[in-house]
C-alpha cells in the first residue's frame, strides 16, 4: 500500500478589504481562523508541519487556526507561496484593457468599493496576464509564478516526506494555481478555480514523494455549521 498523507490547502481569513491596509485578517477573518481551529480539533487532524507564505493574513490565520495544535509544531514561511501579484497586475494591464475595451473604466471604478466588481476587473487582469498576451517586462510572468509555486510544493514534499498532515497557509490564486497543476491543466483554467474559493477554506490533497491527488476542493462546510458563532455570515470570498 502507498503510503499516503495529506497536504491542507487553506486559504486566508478574510482580510481588510477597503482599508488603508488590506493585507491583516478583519474582525470576521479572524473569527474564521477560529472557527478552523475548532474544525481540526474537533475533527482530530494533528498537523506534523505548518507552511506558509510571508503576507499578513496568511501568516495570521495560520497562527490562530493552529493555535489548538501540540506545541512545537515546523512552521515554515516561504514567498513563493504569497497571493499572485494583483496590484503589479492591475498597475501594468488595466491600461492595455481599458485601451481595448473602453467601457472597462467604469467596471474598474466601481471596483474600488464593489467587491463584485473587483472580481469582474480582476478576472479580466487575470485572463489577460496568464494569455500571455502582452509585453511587458518589467511584471512577473504567469509562467515564473506557476514555476516558483510548482517548485515550493516539489520543496515541501521533499522536506517532508510521505506520512505527514501538512497545513499550507496561503491565497485563492496560489491554492488555484498547485489545484491546475495537480489536475495537469494548464493556465488558462486556473481562474475557475480561483474565483470561488472562499475564505478559510479547505482544499486537500493527497501525496506521497511520487504522487500527489486532488481529495476535495474549496470544503467550507465547517463554516456553516456554527451560525451561532457570529451575527455575521461566516462565509466570505473577499
Amino acid at each position: 500500500m502507498l503510503d499516503i498523507a495529506s497536504i491542507f490547502l487553506i486559504r486566508h481569513g478574510q482580510a481588510s478589504f477597503g482599508s488603508a491596509d488590506y493585507d491583516q485578517l478583519s474582525q470576521l477573518g479572524c473569527c474564521q481562523a477560529q472557527v478552523l481551529s475548532d474544525y481540526f480539533s474537533d475533527s482530530g487532524i494533528r498537523l506534523d508541519a505548518v507552511y506558509s507564505g510571508t503576507l499578513k493574513r496568511q501568516r495570521q490565520t495560520a497562527e490562530i487556526a493552529t493555535a489548538s495544535q501540540p506545541a512545537g509544531i515546523p512552521f515554515h514561511n516561504d514567498p513563493r507561496l504569497n497571493e499572485i501579484k494583483n496590484d503589479e497586475q492591475f498597475k501594468f494591464l488595466l491600461p492595455q484593457l481599458i485601451r481595448r475595451n473602453p467601457p472597462t473604466a467604469g467596471l474598474v471604478e466601481k471596483a474600488k468599493t464593489d467587491s463584485k466588481s473587483y472580481q469582474k476587473v480582476l478576472e479580466q487582469v487575470f485572463q489577460l496576464w496568464v494569455s500571455g498576451d502582452h509585453d511587458i517586462p518589467a511584471m512577473q510572468t504567469w509562467d515564473n509564478y506557476s514555476d516558483q509555486v510548482k517548485a515550493a510544493m516539489q520543496d515541501l514534499i521533499r522536506r517532508e516526506g510521505s506520512g505527514k498532515n501538512i497545513g499550507l497557509f496561503t491565497s485563492g490564486g496560489t491554492i488555484a494555481t498547485i489545484v491546475s497543476q495537480v489536475l495537469g491543466l494548464d493556465g488558462s483554467f486556473a481562474y475557475h478555480f480561483y474565483e470561488p474559493v472562499i475564505n478559510a477554506s479547505i482544499t486537500r490533497l493527497l501525496y506521497n514523494r511520487k504522487k500527489v491527488s486532488l481529495s476535495s476542493f474549496n470544503d467550507y462546510s465547517f463554516l456553516q455549521c456554527r451560525p451561532d458563532y457570529h451575527s455575521e455570515s461566516l462565509v466570505t470570498y473577499r
